[in-house]
């Protein structure tokens, strides 16, 4: 099928001391060598800005990877700082209760004091004066039980506040060496959230250069475009296009001339198919029967490309046949465009009658019909 190329045209060195060189077309100089330093110009700079997507792709991967990593941490703060928030109501629970410890150890020491104060009080009986004094031995076995057993009773009061206050004061000792260790993580997660923030804003920022180089690129590729098309219109075109009315339409001086030695006004090698439906869609719009003209597709032009160019460019693509549109078959590696004038049936399948060139690989004038099955319309 026919393609759409960008090889560079045969040239003759004329010596090896010669410093510049010739492109000799039909006799008179060519601006294609001209025309194909815009191509290079313009590949360079596509080729930076596919470069500057594979780039950001990377950077969006790694600004997603850093995301995550401040997410995490904002979990792990989080969680910390409630682990925080407990061990500090805990503590403070603890520190009551050997408050609460320390008052009644200091109540029983009252009663131990006050029952010291009244046996001096009491004169200090000796036992046997307690038992002469006694009315019946029971009465002095009641007394003497009883001073007993209260003091019993106080020290093993006075005991177990003593231990419970040595255990709480060890389980807060904890809780306090706890609290360390949770503010010392929950700073350490602060200064990893902050450096993820940091590696994040410097990716952006990246990102951000290069899209705005990539704009620049962008402006800079419309700019060549359309340097390159005012001087192939110039020198190649001569304003008016005188047609073959044989090879339909067709201007002569590209049809006459070697395939792939000129480009055309849209950036096409010429006796190429799409160089020949790019002129039939200009011819069209010219006449009024095209609502869009051709647009400029130098270095993007395969068949194959055109429907997806056409619906970035708003103009319609479907699989249904209409007399003026441009017929593409998406086989092969570039495709193939046809100019469809006819649309009718073929052994009772639907089918077109196109005109095109180079269906043939050799770059010649042909029409015919052909089976709509795989083909997809553009309607300019």
């Amino acid at each position: 099928m026919s393609k759409y190329k960008h090889r560079k045209l045969i040239i003759r060195v004329v010596s090896n001391s010669f410093l510049g060189i010739m492109l000799i077309i039909g006799g008179t100089w060519s601006p294609v060598a001209h025309a194909d330093q815009f191509d290079q110009q313009i590949q360079a700079l596509q080729q930076q800005n596919d470069q500057n997507l594979v780039t950001i792709s990377q950077l969006e991967e790694q600004a997603g990877s850093y995301q995550d990593a401040i997410s995490r941490l904002e979990s792990q703060i989080a969680q910390i700082q409630q682990q925080i928030i407990d061990s500090e109501g805990k503590r403070i629970d603890l520190q009551q209760q050997i408050q609460v410890a320390e008052n009644e150890m200091a109540d029983q020491r009252h009663i131990v004091g006050e029952i010291v104060r009244q046996s001096y009080l009491d004169g200090q009986p000796s036992t046997l004066e307690m038992l002469a004094s006694s009315k019946d031995l029971s009465n002095f076995f009641d007394k003497e039980t009883y001073r007993a057993s209260v003091q019993r009773k106080i020290q093993t009061t006075l005991n177990t506040i003593t231990n419970l206050r040595v255990k709480l004061q060890e389980q807060k000792n904890q809780f306090d060496q706890l609290l360390l260790t949770q503010k010392s993580q929950q700073a350490q997660l602060d200064a990893n959230k902050s450096q993820q923030a940091q590696l994040l804003a410097y990716n952006q920022s990246q990102q951000t250069s290069y899209d705005q180089q990539m704009q620049g690129n962008q402006t800079k590729i419309v700019a060549l475009r359309s340097q390159q098309a005012a001087l192939i219109s110039r020198y190649q075109i001569g304003g008016t296009l005188a047609g073959d009315t044989s090879h339909g339409g067709y201007p002569v001086t590209w049809n006459n001339s070697p395939q792939d030695s000129l480009i055309d006004s849209w950036g096409m090698f010429n006796r190429e198919c799409v160089s020949y439906t790019a002129f039939k869609v200009h011819q069209d719009y010219l006449a009024g029967k095209d609502k869009h003209d051709m647009p400029y597709w130098g270095g993007i032009g395969d068949a194959r490309n055109w429907p997806a160019n056409a619906r970035s460019a708003g103009i319609p693509v479907d699989t249904n046949p209409t007399p003026g549109s441009i017929a593409i078959s998406a086989a092969g590696t570039w495709g193939h465009s046809m100019y469809v004038e006819a649309v009718g049936t073929q052994n009772g399948r639907q089918a077109v009658y196109v005109s095109q060139y180079n269906a043939d690989f050799s770059g010649h004038y042909s029409e015919g019909w052909r089976y709509t099955n795989g083909l997809y319309f553009i309607h300019f």
